[in-house]
């Protein structure tokens, strides 16, 4: 293993600093593989030293502050977005916040794959809607491609519920939601009912919402209220999740950064999702969102009004 140079710097000034050492510092300095003008460049500079390290030591205080805001870890990206949204904003360089990450042992854990297969996929209708949306979840701007999925929520104390979901597939904005603790379809449908009356307003009818070919979203009672809705169906091809991938990310990411290992009843997983959906759409901010929260990258759309006090943010890095 290779020891840095300043490590051999700090054992040769320890050594020539004891009260015994008969050994001179061009020796130690041959010894250790180091020059003799770097050793001394090395105590010449010392007093910048302790000044940048007095100097990472605050800035990452203010990385901490960040990575654990509202209680959801953060990796870099994460980090660096949420200063620019703090008042005043810190526009840190992101090389940076990934070097004190790692000098101060500051980790986020890396997602894993969904270890669940997708639900359903024997229980289907000749009911199947084509596949509408070709994955242009962005092309035509928001609330014009809706994702719809459900997942199992499991921590093995609390009885096992389900979740549906719909976002907006250009604005990544979850726009509706229900937890059940039955698989029943009942659950899928009041999410659309929520989405109608919550957003209806800026839905239009060329509105597509885009599924898997499970059984809920080829039911005769939900192909019917999305007729009644004036959305257009949509569905993904069979066994292919990369065709509703946004939606897919979405779970993936709720279930890396949600602890309900504590949770002992369906009311305490239920005030959990609760909080972490408030989280995501308001202040978990995406980088391919122009460094913005789904809610803000949405009115940032409509009215062309970037809100950050910084050079606006491409929206691919």
């Amino acid at each position: 293993m290779d020891i840095p140079a300043s490590s051999k710097y700090k054992i040769i000034q320890k050594m020539t600093q004891r009260d015994n050492n008969l050994l001179n510092i061009t020796w130690l300095c041959s010894a250790a593989g180091v020059s003799r003008s770097g050793y001394y460049h090395y105590l010449e500079t010392e007093d910048l030293r302790l000044q940048r390290e007095e100097q990472d030591q605050k800035d990452f205080l203010i990385i901490l502050e960040a990575f654990m805001f509202r209680g959801y870890n953060k990796g870099a990206r994460g980090i660096y977005m949420r200063l620019l949204h703090i008042d005043p904003p810190v526009n840190m360089n992101i090389k940076k916040i990934r070097r004190l990450m790692k000098k101060f042992g500051l980790f986020c854990p890396i997602r894993k794959a969904n270890p669940y297969r997708r639900m359903a996929k024997a229980l289907r209708t000749s009911n199947v809607a084509p596949n509408l949306l070709n994955r242009e979840f962005e092309k035509h701007g928001p609330r014009a491609v809706l994702l719809t999925d459900i997942t199992y929520i499991i921590n093995g104390k609390a009885p096992r519920c389900y979740m549906s979901t719909i976002i907006d597939g250009c604005t990544k904005e979850l726009l509706a939601w229900v937890l059940s603790d039955s698989l029943e379809i009942d659950f899928v449908l009041e999410t659309v009912n929520q989405l109608i009356e919550d957003h209806g307003i800026s839905l239009t009818a060329k509105t597509l919402i885009n599924s898997d070919q499970g059984v809920h979203y080829t039911s005769i009672k939900f192909i019917q209220l999305i007729k009644d809705s004036e959305l257009r169906q949509s569905m993904s091809r069979k066994a292919n999740c990369w065709d509703n991938a946004p939606q897919e990310s979405f779970y993936g990411h709720m279930k890396d950064e949600i602890d309900i290992s504590q949770c002992m009843k369906y009311a305490d997983i239920h005030q959990a999702i609760s909080d972490w959906t408030d989280y995501y759409n308001n202040e978990r901010y995406q980088w391919d969102l122009a460094r913005l929260a789904p809610v803000e990258y949405y009115k940032y759309m409509l009215t062309g009004e970037y809100p950050l006090r910084i050079p606006k943010a491409k929206g691919k890095d």
